[in-house]
């Protein structure tokens, strides 16, 4: 059985989003960069990032976590009240490439699909033009 990955499910929330402006609330923001967070303590308890997003709903959170028994956990959710993805155990080095992998991973795809939206956004505008003309 194939488990769908959840980057696909908020990506296609995100497309949703894009591609009905007028359901925004009117402010032509850009989207909300991400915030990385670097653990103050030794190790990679603690470490932390957070993807991009239009809104805090549907935006990924990853968080390194450090059990009793030494062995590392990252918990991955999205928005800001879903229960945790969890995987693991890891070292702390695997847990920080992990995450950073994730991130990148989901950087790129949402700067992909922004890229699309727009390009969407300008041909649709374009065809409107010269449908005037």
């Amino acid at each position: 059985m194939n488990q769908s990955d959840p980057t696909d499910h908020v990506l296609a929330a995100i497309a949703s989003l894009l591609d009905h402006p007028e359901s925004r609330n009117g402010s032509e923001k850009p989207v909300v960069e991400d915030i990385a967070v670097g653990s103050e303590r030794s190790g990679a308890e603690g470490y932390c990032k957070v993807g991009p997003g239009p809104i805090a709903a549907i935006r990924f959170k990853w968080s390194v976590r450090r059990e009793n028994s030494g062995e590392y956990y990252v918990d991955e959710t999205i928005g800001e009240h879903s229960a945790p993805l969890i995987t693991g155990p890891m070292s702390g080095d695997e847990a920080v490439r992990f995450v950073d992998d994730r991130e990148s991973d989901v950087r790129r795809r949402f700067e992909m699909l922004r890229k699309e939206m727009s390009g969407g956004e300008i041909a649709q505008q374009l065809s409107n033009q010269s449908g005037e003309i």
